[in-house]
């Protein structure tokens, strides 16, 4: 029993020792787990780090070659507009010196045509030949003159509407004689004669049968008073044996009576009856071969050229219209081209004073705020700012 006590006591220490040995072999064991664990915590993360950093590697070499790239198209596009905005501006340039080329050439040759117009005019006004059209490129068709001629009628007829017979009178027999009377001399110098006249001999069988020497003093203001007394007296017999004292409505009667023509015929038919008629003055001839209606000189001729571009219903007023556009702006010397209302339609412009300021001087009658050649004007001529013609010895604006 001593020595079973002994035994036992002495294997205590033993198994103390070996649980000490294996609690440290455990120990040991966990810390192995551990390092092992930490170790490969370290991998997996160096990996994923690596990882990483190749990705990134990546995307910044995507980006260089991307930028790269769009460098080198900036380049290319760069490259390819400069030579086409060069391209782009030498043709602009070229351009315009050729548009420069043209309108030093255009200038050239108006500034050639100018002074070969004015030679012409300045060599008529000392030759004093019959005007007559000059040739202006292409010739114009007779559609396009009738078309031109008609245009310029209507514009005129805008300017003056209120465009009547320039000669005052109550009846056909005193228009007669006034016309009669105007040859030669002005509408204004006539009606301021003819009150006189017709106070003394109001009826066709008072002056068949007046005096000639008391007609002629009477007419005297007008020029040419001993011919047109002849002719007024012997109009008026004529009136009194053929026509039972009246005034015919036809041109074939008309022309029969002395000192009666064609002209003085159709300002009678047409103002007095109604009837259409193209009057033929030096006005009227003068303005349709200046606009190159007609190159005709016989005015029969000129009245039957014109007659051909004009509806017969529109030849009265026609022939107001253009004989106060005459009057009063398109004068013989020196047309007013600088207020005229057809200078775009007028082959002849640049004749005269093209400035519009200077142009304005020359302007006439109640265009240029002087009185108009009527005594007794009708009332649309004095509504429109007309003014009666003065007194015979008064002043007048013409």
């Amino acid at each position: 029993m001593g020595e079973q006590g002994s035994d036992a006591a002495s294997g205590e220490p033993k198994k103390a020792a070996k649980a000490v040995k294996a609690a440290k072999k455990a120990a040991v064991k966990r810390a192995g787990v551990k390092r092992a664990g930490v170790k490969k915590a370290a991998v997996k993360k160096a990996a994923v780090e690596k990882t990483d950093a190749k990705k990134t590697a990546a995307k910044k070499t995507a980006a260089k070659k991307t930028a790269a790239k769009k460098t080198a198209a900036k380049k290319t596009a760069t490259e390819k507009t400069v030579p086409a905005a060069k391209n782009a501006a030498a043709k602009k340039t070229a351009a315009k010196k050729t548009a420069a080329k043209k309108t030093a050439a255009k200038k050239t040759a108006a500034k050639t045509a100018t002074a070969k117009k004015t030679a012409a005019v300045a060599k008529a006004a000392v030759e004093q030949p019959q005007p007559q059209p000059q040739p202006a490129g292409k010739p114009e068709s007779p559609a396009a003159l009738v078309r031109r001629a008609r245009r310029i009628n209507r514009e005129l007829a805008e300017v003056y509407p209120y465009a009547h017979p320039e000669l005052d009178f109550e009846n056909p027999f005193q228009l007669l004689v006034a016309t009669v009377l105007s040859a030669q001399t002005t509408d204004l110098r006539v009606n301021q004669t003819t009150p006189t006249l017709f106070a003394k001999y109001p009826t066709p069988e008072d002056l068949a049968a007046a005096n000639p020497e008391e007609v002629e003093e009477i007419l005297r203001p007008c020029g040419f008073f001993r011919a047109k007394t002849k002719s007024v007296i012997g109009l008026s017999k004529g009136l009194v044996e053929q026509f039972g004292g009246e005034v015919p409505g036809r041109l074939d009667d008309l022309v029969k009576l002395p000192g009666v023509g064609r002209k003085t015929a159709f300002v009678v038919l047409g103002n007095a009856f109604g009837r259409p008629g193209i009057t033929v003055d030096t006005h009227f001839q003068r303005l349709v071969r200046r606009w190159r209606w007609t190159a005709e000189t016989d005015p029969d001729k000129i009245e039957a050229a014109v007659g051909a571009l004009f509806p017969k219903s529109d030849w009265t007023d026609l022939s107001h219209h253009v004989i106060w556009h005459g009057r009063r702006m398109c004068h013989a010397r020196k047309p007013a081209c600088g207020v005229c209302p057809i200078a775009p339609l007028c082959p002849a412009y640049g004749e005269g004073e093209t400035d519009p300021e200077k142009a304005k001087k020359l302007l006439k009658y109640e265009k240029g705020g002087f009185p108009g050649q009527r005594l007794k004007p009708p009332q649309a001529y004095l509504d429109a700012g007309g003014r009666p013609a003065p007194p015979l010895g008064a002043v007048s604006g013409t």
